[in-house]
């Protein structure tokens, strides 16, 4: 069988090691509003569409990598929109987290034209998915998500299906950023506490990391925590806005089901903190800074 064209719409810090992850096993065209995103597709030999329609018309499969609803709006039904160049046949992978509110009335539009949509938000960062090392949840009819299977297993090191319509990803997805979100905002409060109290932060934190307090959070953030007040700060490998966008759909998914979760709540404080202090474009391991804004111990 002929390998499916994919087009990929959206090569920020995920899209664009997902791109070239794909284009090592499929026809890949790819597209991103920035030119110096697409000018870095095209160093790593990914073909770069001049235009999101350009890069959707005839491809098998769409995806999606996009920042927020708005985006994933613009990109379907804007101006430049790719609706009325997809094949009836294709189908849309929606890998970003939207939230269920934000990607029912989507899947019925595409479904109108007789489009599918595979709801497949990820997790893992930029490096994982490079090697195809992501976590991925996917909600789809049956026959959406064979469709899609070729990008996706080339994605994922755990693909795991979740629920047979678009949301049932979202829904997953949305229980996964809680932890997420909260993890990251204790890991940050653990350690400008340590600092506080005159620890050391480093040995603190090779400590924990090795007894029952580590959490993948702890040990993947920690260490660029510790770089938050260096001149340059950490490398930018997750935006602190995004978890403003996450926390917000956790906590209106947790009020829309009648259920208290005041440690998302408290979390989401914390990051909108951090936006209003001007740390959104920050990784989000710059969260520390909200708690502390400089170390109280010298720094070796």
């Amino acid at each position: 069988m002929t390998a499916p064209t994919v087009a990929v719409l959206g090569l920020g810090a995920m899209g664009l090691p997902m791109a070239a992850r794909l284009h090592e096993g499929l026809p890949v065209r790819a597209y991103d509003i920035s030119a110096d995103r697409r000018a870095l597709a095209a160093q790593e030999g990914i073909p770069v569409a001049e235009s999101p329609q350009d890069a959707a018309r005839g491809a098998a499969v769409v995806l999606l990598v996009v920042r927020d609803g708005a985006q994933l709006q613009d990109v379907l039904f804007g101006a430049d929109g790719i609706v009325g160049v997809l094949d009836p046949a294709a189908v849309v992978i929606l890998t970003s987290t939207v939230g269920t509110e934000g990607v029912t009335p989507v899947a019925a539009a595409l479904a109108d034209k007789q489009i599918a949509l595979v709801d497949a938000p990820l997790s893992g960062g930029p490096v994982r998915a490079r090697k195809g090392d992501l976590l991925i949840v996917v909600g789809g009819e049956p026959a959406a998500r064979d469709k899609a299977a070729p990008a996706l297993e080339r994605l994922a090191s755990t693909l795991t299906v979740v629920g047979d319509k678009p949301g049932d990803g979202q829904a997953f997805k949305t229980v996964n950023q809680l932890l997420c979100g909260v993890h990251i905002a204790a890991a940050a409060e653990a350690l400008a506490l340590a600092d506080a109290m005159g620890l050391d932060p480093a040995k603190t934190l090779d400590a924990l990391c090795a007894g029952a307090a580590n959490s993948f959070m702890l040990a993947d953030r920690g260490t660029r925590m510790l770089e938050a007040y260096d001149e340059e700060g950490p490398q930018v490998l997750s935006r602190l806005d995004i978890f403003v966008k996450d926390m917000g759909i956790v906590t209106a998914a947790a009020r829309h089901a009648h259920l208290a979760a005041p440690v998302a709540a408290a979390a989401q404080q914390l990051y909108l903190l951090g936006e209003e202090r001007g740390q959104g474009a920050d990784d989000d391991s710059t969260v520390i800074r909200v708690l502390a804004s400089r170390p109280r111990t010298p720094r070796s």
